[in-house]
């Protein structure tokens, strides 16, 4: 089983995004597991993660959170995908990240 893992600033918005990403790994029969925390707990976790999703909004946050990754691949949702909830596209985002 994978892990993404996303951050953000408060996770209002970010842990509905988990749930329509949770929904399409499952149509997708993909086995993930896909959390969201804020940018500081996220970090602490990283380690535990196979890719961390930074939400737009805490763009600012990548060179730090790329330093706390390691070999842990970090990458920013694009603007428009995170406005749109776009569900489908992030998880593959994520998955072409972890290279599956």
């Amino acid at each position: 089983m994978r892990t993404i893992l996303l951050a953000c600033n408060a996770g209002m918005s970010t842990s509905l995004l988990v749930q329509k990403m949770q929904r399409e790994a499952q149509a997708q029969g993909l086995d993930v597991q896909i959390k969201a925390n804020p940018l500081n707990k996220a970090l602490e976790m990283v380690d535990q993660a196979d890719c961390l999703l930074l939400g737009p909004q805490i763009a600012y946050a990548q060179k730090e959170a790329v330093k706390a990754a390691g070999d842990t691949p970090v990458f920013v949702i694009a603007m428009a995908d995170y406005g749109r909830m776009n569900a489908k596209k992030i998880l593959d985002d994520a998955m072409k990240l972890m290279g599956e």
